[in-house]
């Protein structure tokens, strides 16, 4: 029998300790994000349409974002058991720099446009947390301004190749002169790829107003406000714009850049160069052999072609192939520290994440930049705790199992012993032809004269559907 009583005051005076209030309402909402994903929907809430499903969206169906996210979560860890992992270090050298945890911040264009504050805070917020940061040659803050928020971090630009050779190099000029000691060059985009997104909002530089513009910032005023009442938006690396982001990038981009191109670029920087974009093993090895120093595996967030080669699958091979010849970086679909743990261990010497940024970003600013770093260091220290690791050289592929759910699918013969003839029957053809008409001039590489792992894989009953949740 239960036996009742009156509590008394001494009794519940522990009990009755009310949490003060935070009357800050940004580090409220901050405090309160507890995932990347708690981000995003703050940044949801905050941010106008357009400029957030340029950030959110991806190519055409955006099936290869959707893939390179499940590509993570269809992962199985393995932990080792009493282990002592009182202290955990999460940091070690990148491109022969030391860094204090393996992710930084990706290249992103147009960063303004999702919060006034933009390369700034990412900058400013990335020197703060020992990790590298990245300027887009679309980013909306100069490369001297950068350099000025990180002075004695490390500053990493991002190159697209465009038509108008001469003034890429330019920028990659005063890159090397601000002091930045790396060079991405990104590889993935002869052209621009298909964001319906965009095209169905209408987004454009400057922002265009609609009806429906006006009727989606009603609830959001304070980007507005921002927006109007700061330093027009303007590019760290071209004129004003006016027309839409695919427009742009279309005008712009060369697509006649080849690798005879990149080992001209790469003379050219006196820094380190990495290489982003890479998408088969083939390509790396390519590139392996030019003596680049890394190479990212990426598919553009899934904002070039769709139906791309999801990278989280491509990393184990290349990294037991080329990974003691350059370093081998990730990105594309990271979303937590996870994620991240899961790349090292597969052989990943570097993560970039750029989603995860912005929706810190639009969340608050230089503070919701600082709150996703915080975040994805927490996790990664508790997922290697929870593996029984202390260091990231500790990671290891008998970590992590790619569960698998996208098989392809066996070649007939047939067509194995067609493709294997077509080489032959088109030298034949060529050989007869050359006879009668002169051999066409070789392509230069068009210089400026005046400018410079196997896979672990374990089948999985419950990972086996073809199809992928959007």
């Amino acid at each position: 029998m239960v036996q009742r009583r009156i509590p008394k005051v001494r009794d519940l005076a522990p009990l009755m300790q009310f949490k003060k209030p935070q009357l800050d309402a940004k580090k409220r909402r901050l405090d309160s994000a507890l995932t990347i994903y708690d981000l995003q929907r703050i940044a949801r809430r905050r941010t106008p349409k357009a400029a957030f499903d340029y950030t959110e969206g991806a190519a055409e169906a955006e099936i290869s974002l959707a893939r390179a996210r499940q590509a993570f979560e269809d992962i199985q860890f393995t932990p080792s058991i009493l282990r002592d992992v009182s202290t955990v270090t999460t940091g070690w050298d990148v491109l022969g720099a030391p860094v204090s945890l393996p992710f930084g911040i990706a290249p992103t264009g147009f960063t303004r446009m999702m919060q006034t504050e933009g390369e700034i805070a990412g900058a400013g917020a990335a020197g703060a947390a020992g990790i590298p940061f990245s300027l887009s040659t679309m980013g909306t803050t100069a490369i001297e301004d950068v350099k000025a928020a990180n002075p004695n971090g490390r500053n990493w630009f991002q190159l697209y190749m465009w038509k108008d050779r001469d003034r890429s190099m330019a920028l990659v000029e005063r890159a090397a002169k601000a002091g930045f000691d790396t060079l991405l060059v990104t590889v993935d985009v002869p052209v621009a790829g298909a964001r319906l997104r965009d095209k169905r909002n209408g987004f454009s530089i400057p922002p265009q107003l609609s009806v429906g513009t006006v009727v989606n910032a009603i609830p959001r005023p304070e980007w507005w406000i921002n927006f109007l009442t700061t330093e027009p938006l303007s590019f760290a690396s071209l004129d004003r714009w006016s027309g839409t982001v695919g427009e742009l990038l279309d005008s712009m981009f060369d697509p006649t850049v080849t690798f005879e191109d990149l080992e001209w670029i790469r003379d050219q920087w006196p820094g380190k160069v990495v290489v982003k974009g890479v998408q088969s093993l083939d390509d790396a090895r390519r590139l392996a052999e030019l003596g680049v120093d890394g190479i990212t595996l990426s598919n553009h967030g899934g904002r070039q072609l769709d139906r791309a080669p999801i990278p989280f699958h491509l990393l184990p091979d290349v990294a037991r192939e080329y990974g003691k010849d350059m370093e081998v970086h990730l990105d594309t679909g990271i979303m937590s520290g996870a994620d991240i743990v899961a790349s090292v261990a597969l052989g990943a010497r570097f993560t970039l994440v750029g989603r995860a940024y912005l929706y810190g970003l639009m969340a608050g600013g230089r503070q919701g930049v600082d709150r996703m770093i915080a975040i994805l260091g927490e996790q990664i220290t508790r997922t290697m705790r929870l593996l029984g690791v202390n260091s990231l050289e500790e990671l290891n592929p008998g970590h992590v199992t790619q569960l698998e759910r996208l098989i392809p699918r066996a070649v007939a013969p047939a067509a194995v012993q067609a493709a294997e003839a077509a080489p032959a029957a088109r030298k034949s053809t060529r050989s007869g032809a050359s006879a009668s008409a002169p051999k066409a001039a070789s392509r230069p590489a068009a210089k400026p004269a005046a400018s410079p792992a196997t896979r672990n894989v374990s089948k999985d009953e419950a990972a086996t559907p073809a199809t992928l949740d959007a």
